[in-house]
């Protein structure tokens, strides 16, 4: 595919810690095209962060280790570069707004020092050439008397500003692939709504491709293409953005769905909780990790993972629902989650 920047394939991240292997990420799939938004969706703990990490090798060893999979990037696999290698495309080819802008600046530089630092090694431009694009990326993103600011330290800057301040600096370098973990967490709804429009707009400007992990589906309606759902560690349905909240697969993803408020319900309505929790990475069940939590498994869910299966064109789920061959009662299932997704 021409258009193909990015492809996971069968990604595993585990943490060995003194009480046993965290696999955090076990098999993990996407792929990512050129000037696409892919969001990546699930509780917290499910892996999508250090899928993140993993993708721009900045998981600690130890305890962390990517033991197995590819991550494809414009064809060359990143697992396989140099540690040097991956300096120059992190920041520059591959940039990451990080979920905590509170935490993830230094207090003690100021803003343009840190922004023009990426710009400085990886553009080889001079201190004061560095400063003046990086006055630029402050009033792209919409930070007022840019000239003026780029000489605060972040303590001088909103919540919200810092928040633009991690997205100028991520966009410095102009990436292929911009990954944002979580960019609007602890942000007001105000807020949030124009950091999102922002990161939209500056996409089509500049072209690059996104990938927004985040717990919100709001967030993912409203600026993702296609859409990965993530469980303890697993990816287990990837499709369109319209198929994945028109008719979604997993039971997982309705769960998901019915457990936030819609427009059309009636006042006084209660939420469908997901019953029970994530599992614990260390003693993780047999079979579908979900099976404890799902309406509709099996005898078989408790005993063998599924495959992902291709349902329709592009639509793939973790499920053994789908899968004829294994699932006893196929069509009593089928039947039972048209009925839940209604």
């Amino acid at each position: 595919m021409k258009n193909l920047l990015l492809q996971v394939k069968d990604l595993k991240t585990y943490f060995y810690i003194e009480d046993g292997i965290v696999k955090a990420v076990d098999g993990v799939d996407f792929t990512i095209n050129k000037g696409e938004t892919l969001g990546m969706v699930g509780e917290s703990g499910c892996g999508k962060s250090v899928s993140a990490l993993s993708i721009l090798r900045l998981i600690q060893d130890p305890p962390g280790k990517i033991v197995d999979g590819e991550i494809l990037f414009k064809g060359e696999n990143l697992l396989d570069k140099k540690p040097e290698q991956m300096r120059k495309i992190r920041g520059n080819d591959i940039s990451m707004i990080f979920q905590e802008p509170m935490t993830s600046l230094n207090p003690v530089y100021t803003i343009g020092e840190q922004i023009s630092e990426a710009i400085v090694l990886h553009q080889k431009l001079s201190k004061e050439k560095a400063i003046e694009k990086t006055v630029e990326m402050l009033k792209l993103v919409g930070i007022p008397n840019p000239d003026k600011r780029v000489n605060e330290y972040p303590h001088e800057f909103s919540g919200g500003q810092r928040q633009r301040v991690m997205i100028a600096m991520a966009l410095s370098c102009n990436p292929d692939l911009l990954i944002a973990d979580e960019p609007s967490t602890a942000l007001d709804v105000t807020i949030q709504a124009q950091i999102l429009e922002l990161i939209k707009k500056l996409k089509n400007e500049i072209g690059m491709a996104v990938l927004m992990i985040t717990h919100d589906l709001g967030v993912i309606a409203e600026v993702s293409d296609n859409v990965v759902v993530v469980y303890a560690g697993k990816a287990v349905e990837y499709a369109d953005v319209k198929s994945i909240f028109k008719n979604p697969k997993h039971p997982y993803t309705i769960a998901l769905q019915k457990s936030i408020p819609q427009l059309t319900d009636k006042p006084g309505i209660k939420l469908e909780v997901i019953e029970g929790n994530i599992p614990d990475p260390l003693v993780l069940p047999s079979g579908c990790k979900f099976h404890p939590r799902c309406k509709f498994a099996i005898d078989l869910c408790t005993e063998i993972e599924p495959e992902l299966e291709e349902i329709k064109d592009n639509h793939i789920a973790r499920c053994w629902m789908y899968n004829k061959e294994k699932s006893v009662n196929f069509k009593e299932v089928q039947e039972t989650i048209s009925v839940a997704k209604d």
